[in-house]
């Protein structure tokens, strides 16, 4: 990421708002995020809800075909901030889930908030410049060597797998690396 603070003009900087999680935070993200769907989308079914939430969230898994990518470490929330680390506008709120939230959505929409467009375009090239890989879904959503990013830039491996920590009384009490 020092790479990418390089990229930008002097005044900007880089504001980080998550990145390794817990496989108890996945689970807790995953069901949190569905329950706001379902009161969204009362009439969804229970495979609408399931989709429209792995949208946003990856499904808590340790399955290396279909592993969350936060729980290796390789994935990252990140926004654009002055230089001050205040948040600058992109458009949307971060974890905002609407199409809004997709990181080409105001190239498509570019009258809708000009200064959006030009700070995504900003946090996009800086990012994938120095070998990230974004989720098209969400903006703020950055992928290194994790299974994301293996399979949008066609890598056959992934250098990050599991890390799983175990966790008693709210302290981590041992880490494992898969």
């Amino acid at each position: 990421m020092q790479h990418a603070l390089t990229l930008l003009p002097k005044d900007y900087s880089l504001l980080l708002y998550d990145g390794y999680r817990p496989f108890q935070v996945q689970q807790y993200l995953f069901s949190h995020f569905s329950k706001q769907l379902a009161r969204i989308m009362p009439d969804a079914t229970e495979q609408e809800l399931l989709q429209a939430t792995k949208k946003y969230v990856a499904l808590p898994s340790v399955d290396a075909a279909h592993l969350a990518p936060h729980l290796t470490g390789g994935a990252i929330d990140i926004t654009l901030a002055d230089r001050q680390g205040k948040a600058l506008d992109l458009g949307t709120a971060f974890d905002e889930m609407n199409e809004k939230s997709a990181t080409r959505y105001f190239e498509h929409n570019p009258k809708e908030n000009p200064e959006a467009c030009q700070h995504r375009r900003l946090l996009y090239n800086c990012m994938t410049q120095v070998g990230f890989s974004n989720y098209a879904e969400e903006w703020w959503h950055y992928d290194f060597h994790d299974v994301a990013w293996a399979r949008r830039v066609q890598a056959k491996t992934a250098c990050y797998g599991a890390i799983q920590v175990t966790i008693l009384d709210h302290e981590i009490k041992e880490i494992r690396y898969q």
